[in-house]
């Protein structure tokens, strides 16, 4: 830095500190010049802040657009030209349901819904995409040229203002002791930088017609985002409405019961069943014993079962270390252990645990 640019800034830092602590008073600019630049102020934090919000209206999930983010930098990097895209909603629910759906079976009423509404969530998820993209190209880049170039360059032009500001205030400040020709060059600078940075101002707000384009621009790709979404769901209504209404006019099949096989315990040809029981065709008087076998069995093991120690969760119980059992409210819990005053050990759902004792209330108490 020469001498004379190091000498100019020692004068706008004086002037700043006599400004800030001091209370020395600066030049005032005009009330025309602040409402330009509270405007331009203002312009500039919506730019910003629409570009954000509409970002997030398009990606609302930020885990997605944040790795979105990263593998654009990374393709950028390597060269690549696709960029991958954000995994749309639609999409992630269309391949839900089209999986299932022919897991199914698409010959099932169920099945076949479950397809055809997973394809159309795939077209709107596609529809989504372009929507992306026309926003993107049509709203987002040019605002964010906007705030790149246009304002930015306001913003250089009211900081150099600013300087020349507090460079002219100082040498006024100390008129007699500076030359009139360099306080007399600083004044023209400074009307020099006021001029520039307001003519800049008013030509940005003059102009504004171009934001106001580029917002109809962000309605028409919604609207057309709308009538294609429309389009697609009216199908697939449709669609279903035939599926329902085929599925009601078409007779109901009864269920059949197939003949149980039924265990032979009377004597027994050794060599034919090597020792087994032998198995025919439940007669209906046969079949009247066995049903009347297997209610008295599942009554005994209902029986027992209810005997074994238990105990219900009165709270949800979230595991905090290694060895406890989490449940919900309402759990039947079985008993294996008491540990000691304040825990249990039991079992749920296969697994195996201690929790606290006044999270549940005992049904069979553990024996003693």
């Amino acid at each position: 830095m020469s001498v004379a640019g190091f000498k100019k800034q020692f004068y706008k830092a004086s002037q700043m500190v006599s400004e800030k602590v001091g209370g020395a008073e600066g030049t005032k600019l005009d009330e025309d010049f602040k409402d330009l630049e509270r405007k331009v102020d203002v312009t500039s934090k919506a730019v910003v802040e629409v570009i954000s919000k509409t970002s997030e209206y398009l990606q609302p999930n930020p885990a997605s657009r944040a790795k979105l983010s990263m593998l654009n930098t990374v393709s950028k990097i390597r060269g690549q030209v696709k960029n991958p895209g954000y995994p749309q909603a639609e999409g992630l629910l269309g391949e839900c349901m089209v999986k299932y759906g022919r897991d199914l079976g698409e010959e099932t009423n169920f099945g076949g819904a479950l397809v055809d509404a997973g394809e159309t969530m795939k077209r709107l998820a596609e529809v989504k995409d372009s929507l992306d993209i026309d926003v993107k190209q049509n709203f987002i880049d040019p605002l964010q040229n906007l705030s790149d170039k246009d304002l930015r360059e306001i913003q250089h032009h009211l900081k150099k203002l600013e300087g020349r500001r507090l460079d002219y205030d100082y040498k006024k400040k100390r008129q007699g002791k500076i030359p009139d020709e360099e306080l007399r060059q600083a004044l023209e600078k400074f009307h020099e930088s006021k001029e520039v940075a307001e003519i800049s101002m008013y030509n940005i707000l003059e102009t504004d017609i171009e934001q106001v384009s580029q917002l109809s621009s962000l309605v028409e790709s919604q609207l057309q985002y709308h009538r294609q979404a429309t389009q697609i769901l009216d199908e697939l209504s449709d669609k279903l409405r035939d599926r329902m209404n085929e599925a009601q006019n078409r007779p109901r099949r009864e269920y059949t019961p197939k003949p149980k096989p039924i265990f032979d315990f009377g004597e027994c040809d050794n060599q034919s069943t090597n020792g087994g029981y032998t198995t025919s065709v439940a007669t209906p008087s046969s079949r009247n014993s066995e049903l009347h076998f297997l209610h008295a069995r599942l009554s005994f093991q209902k029986t027992r079962f209810s005997e074994q120690p238990s105990c219900k969760a009165l709270f949800d119980f979230d595991p905090e270390n290694e060895g406890e059992l989490g449940f919900k409210e309402g759990d039947i819990i079985t008993l294996t252990n008491q540990i000691d005053e304040n825990w249990y050990e039991g079992m749920l759902h296969g697994q195996s645990g201690f929790f606290p004792l006044n999270y549940v209330e005992i049904v069979v108490p553990l024996p003693h």
